[in-house]
């Protein structure tokens, strides 16, 4: 069974869905949408099989940037 979208793509697993990863299984990321540091961070995710977006993720540039 793949891990991730992108193994099960390369095995040519067309309908696989991820299992569902919990909020505190993965950290949100405090860039903002678009930028080369989300994208990234989006990558990693994909990678190893979470979720793309996660509930904490900065949505705007008003939101609070975490330290």
């Amino acid at each position: 069974m793949p891990e991730s979208v992108l193994e099960a793509i390369k095995s040519g697993i067309w309908d696989f869905e991820p299992s569902q990863a919990e909020r505190d299984e993965f950290d949100p990321t405090p860039a903002l949408p678009g930028t080369q540091q989300k994208l990234a961070v989006l990558a990693a995710r994909l990678e190893s099989g979470l979720p793309l977006w996660h509930d904490s993720d900065r949505l705007t540039y008003a939101d609070a940037e975490e330290d």
